[in-house]
């Protein structure tokens, strides 16, 4: 059984950070890749970055040089920490669990979410 859940969101400002962890529960999590998608007011769900089992990371375009995500597979965690925080980055972020190669990943399990607001 795979459970994922997200912790880490809020407020924040134009510019500030916020820094977004999710538990994860399930055998051999050391393998898989991990990502986070998000959900934006009236947007389609997007994929926002993910990282192998080898600890290669891809980021999306609107977040590349802001976002940073890591996996400690000692704690089943992957984080997203998110820098010089935009108005466009207010969404719903998702954990999720998948598989990769180069760049292109497939999620196969996702948490609830947790909602992050960027407001001025």
């Amino acid at each position: 059984q795979v459970h994922l859940q997200e912790s880490g969101g809020g407020l924040a400002r134009p510019g500030e950070s916020l820094r977004l962890s999710c538990v994860a529960s399930g055998e051999f999590f050391s393998v898989y890749s991990l990502g986070w998608h998000r959900q934006g007011p009236g947007k389609q769900r997007e994929l926002v970055a993910f990282i192998s089992s080898e600890g290669f990371t891809t980021y999306a375009c609107s977040v590349k040089g802001r976002f940073d995500i890591s996996r400690d597979n000692t704690k089943n965690t992957p984080h997203l920490q998110k820098n010089n925080l935009k108005c466009e980055d207010t969404a719903d972020y998702y954990c999720t669990r998948g598989t990769s190669n180069g760049t292109r990943y497939s999620q196969d399990y996702w948490g609830k979410g947790t909602k992050g607001t960027v407001f001025s």
